[in-house]
């Protein structure tokens, strides 16, 4: 139950003073409640219909200053005490539901930003290790659930107040008769422990099962074109049909459970008024307005009891969830790299000499194999330096850590003379465009998309950037132009087309490194062509680094870096690598070669 007591902490932590002032609000719609209660006996008495005498603790004597008054004056102003609580337990009522509605979606936004806040924050090998559907699932998913848990909590808390306040009154009537009922109380609550673990197993069970089913939902929408293109409709359907089977199933039980508690609660409620009535008449004496006073109390209190169990019930199905958004809010905190707060005051990184990786050695798990051995390496500044070999020599890998999003094993990246700590990354991003091999925009509009980077760029200097990635021309084409909005991930445009946006949006930056991944692997060759120049025109002013599988693309660059199963093999120009035709260059060289033929 750590996990829950976290969560409550946290809530007290938001709420503040908030929550116990309506603490304070329960309290005196309890209080107003009994005495709305203890109003009925002189209401009775003055009533002729039964006889109540004020004697010893007896509660009629609470109101002796009535006796005085005459029936019909003292009728009037018992009517007008009822009238003033009941006016003051609905104005209570309603400030409680006002701020309980405050604390559970203000407490709701908090966690969401908060732990979106953390994930933002968390370095690049945390989204290495977590599933990104899970992410999305703790953040939409599991959040709202721990807010479904605030309501219980702070209806746990309500009844929990109640409860204590009615037991109260009816022991400073009978306190006897109060203690007998207790007993039975407790009895059945023991009895119902079992009622918890099977909601927490449920809890567990559905907590995996919107897991897995957000998680295969994002994997289809995501891979759709290949889901069509295979026809693998029906395949996926069956997997749809099979997990919401399994979904449905969960609530059902769930609600079994909730409604064989509340049979046990409402069986056992009358079995022991009964039991309780005849052992009040029978072995306590009670005097009947004292016993109507009794019965009406404990017959308003067990429903509250209910309450608290099916409260209980409830955070304890909703615990897996609390324990998942905790689990992923440490593991955030843990791999935490940056500070939001004072993110925009740091300038990027100025680079005058050289970035160079010495002895560098990364690989993403402790166990695993090396993916990049003893990498010596110096990219000069305003050079182009081209990364190539096989799928899986560790290109990317160089490249992350090029730009800060891994860090060594072994070794050291040392820019300028300066190794590169954690508290340059941030600068050393700033000064870098990144354009991957699978481009992604937002669904918004191209301007939209190109300003992300630069909120405050001109439109000749959109313009500008278009032009250099050749993509002017067919923007200007479109029914909006800039306006233009571009669906998800970019759909309404071809693959070339998203890819001469997104380097558009990386010059636009006009960054101090460029680096390329596979840049320019969906454009025709003389969209190719118009890159090759516009990145000519580029050298000097920029440090490029591209990583190249269409060998054509780096004809041009200052040094080439051959890579074979994570070590440097080869070194050098492009013209002087490609001379020898049994090394790992020459051997991509010619197999470029006979392809294009």
């Amino acid at each position: 139950m750590s996990d829950l007591f976290y969560f409550l902490r946290q809530i007290q932590s938001f709420a503040g003073k908030k929550l116990f002032v309506n603490f304070f609000a329960m309290v005196c719609i309890s209080l107003l409640d009994g005495i709305g209660i203890l109003l009925l006996i002189p209401m009775i008495s003055m009533s002729g219909v039964i006889e109540v005498e004020p004697s010893g603790q007896s509660v009629i004597s609470l109101f002796s200053f009535l006796q005085d008054v005459p029936t019909e004056a003292g009728l009037a102003v018992i009517l007008c005490l009822y009238l003033l609580i009941v006016i003051s337990h609905n104005f209570f009522q309603r400030m409680i539901t006002v701020q309980n509605a405050k604390i559970q979606h203000g407490f709701l936004r908090y966690l969401r930003v908060e732990t979106y806040r953390a994930i933002l924050q968390a370095n690049w090998d945390f989204f290495i290790k977590n599933r990104k559907s899970d992410l999305i699932n703790i953040l939409t998913t599991e959040i709202v659930r721990t807010s479904s848990g605030t309501q219980s909590f702070l209806q746990f808390m309500s009844s929990l107040i109640f409860t204590l306040i009615q037991i109260g009154l009816a022991f400073f009537l009978s306190p006897a008769i109060t203690l007998f009922v207790l007993l039975c109380g407790i009895i059945l609550l023991v009895l119902n422990r079992k009622f918890l673990k099977t909601s927490i197993a449920l809890g567990q069970r559905n907590y995996h099962l919107g897991k897995e089913h957000l998680a295969g939902i994002t994997e289809q929408i995501n891979g759709i074109k290949d889901v069509k293109s295979n026809t693998l409709e029906q395949s996926r359907i069956n997997w749809y049909q099979m997990i919401t089977k399994q979904i449905l199933t969960e609530q059902v039980d769930y609600t079994k459970l909730k409604m064989k508690t509340q049979f046990y609660y409402r069986t056992a409620s009358s079995i022991f008024l009964v039991i309780f009535i005849y052992f009040a008449i029978n072995l306590f004496h009670a005097q009947v307005a004292q016993l109507m006073m009794i019965v009406l109390i404990f017959s308003r209190l067990w429903p509250r009891v209910a309450g608290i169990q099916g409260s209980l019930e409830q955070m304890a199905t909703i615990l897996p969830a609390f324990k998942a958004v905790k689990t992923m809010q440490n593991q955030c905190y843990e791999a935490k790299e940056i500070n939001l707060e004072n993110l925009n005051e740091i300038m990027p990184l100025e680079i005058t000499q050289e970035m160079v990786c010495e002895q560098v050695s990364f690989r993403y798990h402790p166990t695993s194999e090396f993916a990049l051995k003893n990498i010596n390496l110096t990219i000069p500044v305003n050079k182009m330096t081209a990364v190539v070999g096989r799928s899986g020599a560790g290109k990317s890998t160089l490249i992350d850590l090029l730009m800060g999003l891994n860090y060594p094993e072994k070794g050291n990246i040392v820019i300028d003379g300066v190794p590169l700590t954690s508290d340059m990354v941030i600068a050393l991003r700033k000064a870098v465009s990144y354009v991957p091999q699978e481009p992604f925009l937002f669904n918004a509009s191209i301007r939209e998309n190109l300003l992300l980077l630069v909120p405050d760029a001109t439109e000749e200097s959109i313009w500008d950037a278009l032009d250099f990635a050749s993509a002017a021309e067919f923007v200007r084409k479109l029914p909006q132009g800039l306006d233009t909005r571009i669906g998800d991930r970019g759909i309404k445009l071809s693959g070339g087309e998203r890819q001469r946006i997104v380097l558009a949006r990386a010059i636009l930056r006009k960054p101090s490194i460029l680096v390329l991944d596979e840049a320019t692997s969906a454009l025709d060759v003389e969209n190719e062509a118009k890159i090759q120049q516009s990145i000519e025109r580029l050298k000097g002013r920029m440090t490029i680094i591209v990583i190249a599988h269409r060998l054509s693309t780096i004809r041009h660059a200052d040094q080439v870096i051959v890579l074979d199963e994570g070590v440097i093999v080869q070194k050098g120009q492009y013209r002087q690598l490609a001379k020898d035709k049994r090394s790992v260059f020459g051997h991509l060289v010619s197999n470029q070669l006979e392809a294009n033929y």
